[in-house]
C-alpha cells in the first residue's frame, strides 16, 4: 500500500496527561461526555504510553482545544501537563 502524502496524513500533538484520575476508562469517558461520540472520533484520540503517574495521548491538532476544555470542566483530576508536535519532544520535555 502507497503512503499518505504528508498534506493529507492527520496533524496531531502529543499530550503528557498527568493526575489522580489520569487513566484510559476516565479519560475516554470525559471526552464523551463534552464532545460526544462524533467529537472524540473527529478527535482521533489514542493512548500510546502508560507510566504510573502519566498517560501520553495523541489527538488532532484542531480538536487540542475542546480537549483541553473537557477537562478543564470535569470533575475528575486530570491535567495536560505538556504539549508537543513529537513524541521526542514530549520525551525530552518530560518533567
Amino acid at each position: 500500500m502507497k503512503s499518505l502524502k504528508p498534506s493529507h496524513r492527520d496533524k496531531i500533538r502529543y499530550l503528557l496527561v498527568k493526575g489522580k484520575d489520569a487513566n484510559k476508562d476516565n479519560i475516554e469517558k470525559t471526552i464523551l461526555e463534552f464532545l460526544g461520540i462524533l467529537g472524540y472520533a473527529n478527535a482521533g484520540v489514542n493512548f500510546i504510553k502508560k507510566n504510573k503517574d502519566s498517560l501520553i495521548v495523541t489527538v488532532n491538532r484542531k480538536s487540542l482545544d475542546k480537549i483541553r476544555t473537557s477537562f478543564l470542566l470535569s470533575e475528575k483530576d486530570i491535567n495536560i501537563a505538556i504539549v508537543s508536535g513529537s513524541i521526542k519532544n514530549l520525551k525530552s520535555r518530560k518533567i
